[in-house]
């Protein structure tokens, strides 16, 4: 991994745990299988750790490891890391993909909520004028009965779907891979991307980054939303099509709460940094700060059901790492 990322993810405590069941030196930190003080431990180790900035296990590497057993990724997906020749080993592959979705579920729940209110908009009228109305009900704000429409069932949409459901919202759900059952037992009624786009108040995305994904919410689809429905984004950017996105929402018959964009950054001239009905943040719903150590949380634990010969709680199967956000 980089090496800045160690202490974030295993703090003094968790190192010790890890230390515990795991004969490893945390001084060697490898961005590059070809280092020479990485060649000899890598003939011998069985259980990588890694994380963002991990170089990708080739065949060429996996030849050179050959008591290799386990990948511990103490990050989301492993697409980029784990080759073809880790699987067909194979190679025990565990993630922490369902820790990072944990905040990126809360910072979605927190946009539901705060656009059902209208935050964004009241927020700059509010700053505008300096002043407000004291007792005026604003008619159009609310978030009972507001249906909310989650594109796909991915991990953090389900764990969206979980946090959804103290709340009065009618739920949709548009997923090509589930069928109606399912969805209903996660709180939600099975649509069709259309009908999900006609219908939602709230459109929230969290379908994976895959090429027929590119423009899934594209400008048919926005332009077929109601007037006043908020997209919010915390996927990837290019399943959104932005060029389209900025088009409605300058013509304020939409809103948008964006964390992710296409390209990733912005050009510094974007419309999107100055229209007010954009809620604009710097690709930071995942895990960030203190939520890296519970990622490395997740990989520790991990490496404690490896030293008991327990099942792997996390692991990543190959057979539908495809669709995976």
């Amino acid at each position: 991994m980089s090496p800045e990322f160690l202490p974030q993810l295993f703090p003094e405590p968790l190192m010790k745990r890890l230390l515990a069941v795991l004969d490893l030196d945390p001084e060697l930190v490898a961005e590059d299988f070809a280092d020479a003080a990485a060649q000899p431990v890598l003939a011998e180790a069985e259980v990588l750790v890694s994380s963002w900035g991990a170089p990708r296990l080739t065949d060429e590497v996996i030849t050179k490891a050959p008591r290799l057993r386990a990948v511990l990724h103490a990050a989301g997906s492993v697409k980029s890391v784990v080759g073809d020749a880790a699987w067909d080993r194979p190679v025990a592959v565990s993630s922490s993909s369902g820790a990072n979705a944990l905040p990126v579920a809360e910072y979605t729940l927190a946009a539901i909520l705060m656009a059902g209110k209208n935050l964004f908009a009241l927020r700059e009228d509010f700053r505008r004028e300096r002043s407000f109305r004291l007792g005026y009900i604003y008619p159009e704000v609310g978030n009972f009965g507001r249906t909310v429409g989650i594109v796909g069932a991915s991990k953090i949409g389900r764990r969206v779907l979980e946090l959804l459901r103290p709340f009065d919202f009618e739920v949709l759900l548009a997923d090509p891979y589930l069928e109606p059952a399912e969805a209903a037992a996660l709180g939600a009624e099975l649509v069709d991307l259309d009908s999900l786009a006609a219908r939602s108040d709230v459109v929230s995305v969290h379908a994976p980054d895959l090429p027929e994904t590119a423009g899934l919410i594209s400008a048919e689809r926005l332009a077929a939303m109601k007037n006043g429905t908020v997209v919010i984004n915390t996927a990837r950017g290019r399943l959104v099509d932005t060029d389209a996105l900025i088009a409605e929402a300058a013509a304020g018959r939409l809103s948008a709460v964006v964390d992710v964009t296409h390209p990733e950054p912005l050009p510094r001239d974007s419309p999107l940094f100055d229209l007010p009905n954009v809620f604009l943040t710097p690709h930071v719903a995942g895990s960030h700060g203190n939520e890296l150590s519970r990622m490395g949380l997740f990989m520790v634990e991990e490496a404690e059901r490896l030293s008991r010969g327990e099942p792997l709680a996390h692991l990543v199967d190959p057979a539908t790492l495809w669709k995976q956000a």
